[in-house]
């Protein structure tokens, strides 16, 4: 069990996603196969340069007496004072050297699989996220090229009693199956704090009307984030991390309105705002799949579209199926969550909505 919370206040403490252990075994692994180095750390650099160090519990071969059935290592995932359910879970990697090039992920006790179409991975493949598998080719290539190794890499991802800790996520529900997901966009877990986070969104803007900037972006991630830059070219100022806190965002600009307020997020989050929620996390709110599926119709959608919707494993799933009627869904959402955006925000304030796919692609807007 982990130990109580203390009862004296204390800055609450960060910690890494398993993206950044499977980052940091593999590359371990890796090391000890090309170079014969037994780490008992590793050290890696996350998404966003930071450079970090991990504890290893082992690194070893998997069979000391022949080295072609490659090496491993664990670290003891430390998600530091957020209630992850895979804090304290051993995450390991298994590597073997291949004549193929590249890298190849393989799901090992404990990942799951995916089974359903919706996710960012197709179906069959090991549920190791887009940035964690970048992570880890970005470093086992730059080992490779180190020790002018030309082949390739098999990495097995693991994490030991996975699959009963799966049951306690949304893996199941979504076609996950036998075990967890290997996740995260920045490598780092912020611990989750409600009145801290929504601070530092308050802070935010008044830091950028301050600086005298009138249009700020209130993004709900790292790839909202890109998307607001790259789309305005705003600077990070100008930029408000407001997570799943949309409502601390608007319920602010009553008192601290600005010229120009542009929301970014996922379609899928967005969908929820659209229906008047304005905590965006799961514990909060739901996908309305029905409520797409009605917005749908009133657009066009023919029956068997807003059966196929209400049934769809993920809303981004239901984006596709009605772009295959010329139904533009991600608008339409965004012209709703706009609404009540409008519906909170002084009236002199500019309001514009974008939702953006997993690829940070544009796919609604209203403005």
């Amino acid at each position: 069990m982990r130990e109580e919370t203390p009862e004296d206040a204390r800055p609450l403490r960060s910690g890494y996603t398993t993206g950044s252990c499977a980052t940091a075994t593999s590359l371990a692994a890796a090391r000890l196969l090309l170079g014969g180095i037994r780490s008992d750390r590793a050290d890696i650099v996350l998404p966003k340069g930071r450079h970090v160090s991990l504890p290893l519990t082992f690194c070893r071969f998997v069979n000391a007496a022949d080295a072609s059935v490659g090496a491993e290592a664990g670290t003891i995932k430390d998600a530091g004072d957020d209630p992850d359910v895979t804090h304290g879970a051993l995450v390991f990697a298994r590597v073997q050297l291949s004549a193929e090039p590249g890298v190849r992920f393989h799901a090992g006790p404990g990942v799951g699989t995916v089974t359903r179409a919706g996710l960012t991975l197709p179906i069959g493949e090991p549920a190791i996220n887009p940035v964690p598998r970048r992570m880890m080719q970005d470093h086992l290539t730059e080992l490779a090229a180190e020790y002018g190794y030309a082949g390739g890499f098999d990495v097995t991802i693991g994490v030991e009693n996975g699959e009963a800790l799966a049951l306690k996520t949304m893996n199941p529900r979504l076609g996950i199956v036998g075990g967890l997901s290997i996740l995260g966009t920045t490598g780092i877990v912020r611990p989750f704090s409600c009145s801290a986070y929504i601070a530092s969104i308050h802070q935010g803007i008044d830091v950028a009307r301050a600086n005298g900037y009138s249009h700020v972006a209130a993004c709900t991630g790292n790839a909202s984030e890109d998307a607001m830059r790259a789309h305005y070219g705003l600077p990070d100022i100008a930029l408000i991390e407001m997570g799943d806190f949309v409502g601390a965002v608007l319920k602010h600009l009553r008192r601290a309105p600005v010229v120009k307020l542009s929301l970014c997020g996922g379609f899928g989050k967005f969908s929820k705002l659209a229906a008047g929620h304005l905590d965006l996390h799961s514990r909060s709110s739901s996908i309305d799949l029905p409520l797409l599926a009605q917005w749908a119709a009133e657009a066009g959608g023919d029956a068997a579209l807003q059966a196929q919707i209400r049934a769809a494993n993920t809303s981004q799933e239901a984006l596709v199926l009605a772009a295959k009627q010329n139904i533009t869904l991600g608008d339409i959402v965004c012209r709703h969550a706009r609404e009540v955006a409008r519906g909170i925000v002084p009236p002199e304030v500019a309001v514009e909505v974008f939702a953006i796919d997993r690829e940070g692609r544009f796919v609604g807007v209203a403005s």
